[in-house]
């Protein structure tokens, strides 16, 4: 049973960043839902088409993945975006979310939980596993108990491409050995860029690049 849509007009839905194959999915569940109407699309087509109401982006490479939603949240704060991806761990969907992501689909979801998600991010809410959630809240409460966010400062070179692969939700050892530096390194850098933002944990340095430092880049 199909999720009623309380809207005047059919909800534009873009598809970014899918296969084929997967489109074509796509437009067979959509095509017994009078009520929305869905469209491949291009990241520069998404952050220029105001007729779109919702991207619905997979999830391949996070870092890709996540600075793309973090720019269709700068360039269209009011454009409802939803990730879908292979059996994500929760950080990885806690930074999607952090990101800008109002909800978050397994491949294998069914046509009806499809439906369902996009109806209930359309209505206003977040459509995510209650765990992931309920770990993302409590994040945020201690993120802001004593946040003052600073804006006016330039990152290096360095710092720029931890904060990018930080927003991917990779580990320390990760990301030093992406980078080819010490893990202990990669702590400072992070610490630093913590009281350079004035921010007190991962998450929240996540949440400030992602949607203000990250989502700038227009390139």
């Amino acid at each position: 049973m199909n999720p009623v849509f309380q809207r005047d007009v059919p909800l534009r839905i873009g598809l970014l960043d899918f296969e084929p194959i997967r489109v074509a999915g796509f437009e067979t569940v959509f095509s017994e839902v009078p009520s929305v109407d869905a469209v491949t699309t291009t990241l520069s087509e998404a952050m220029a088409d105001t007729t779109l109401d919702m991207v619905l982006v997979s999830l391949q490479n996070p870092l890709d993945s996540f600075e793309t939603l973090a720019k269709l949240k700068t360039q269209r704060p009011s454009l409802k975006l939803i990730v879908m991806g292979s059996h994500a761990n929760e950080e990885t969907i806690i930074s999607a979310i952090a990101a800008g992501a109002k909800g978050y689909l397994e491949e294998t979801a069914s046509p009806e939980l499809v439906t369902q998600c996009i109806a209930v991010v359309d209505s206003g809410s977040i459509w995510a596993p209650r765990k992931v959630l309920s770990k993302f809240v409590d994040r945020m409460l201690h993120a802001t108990e004593r946040r003052v966010l600073r804006h006016n400062f330039n990152f290096t070179g360095r710092e720029q491409e931890v904060l990018r692969l930080l927003v991917a939700a990779r580990s320390n050892r990760e990301i030093a050995e992406s980078l080819g530096i010490e893990e202990r390194t990669v702590k400072a850098y992070i610490a630093r860029l913590m009281r350079k933002v004035g921010v007190q944990n991962r998450i929240a340095l996540s949440i400030h690049a992602a949607s203000r430092v990250l989502g700038t880049d227009k390139s």
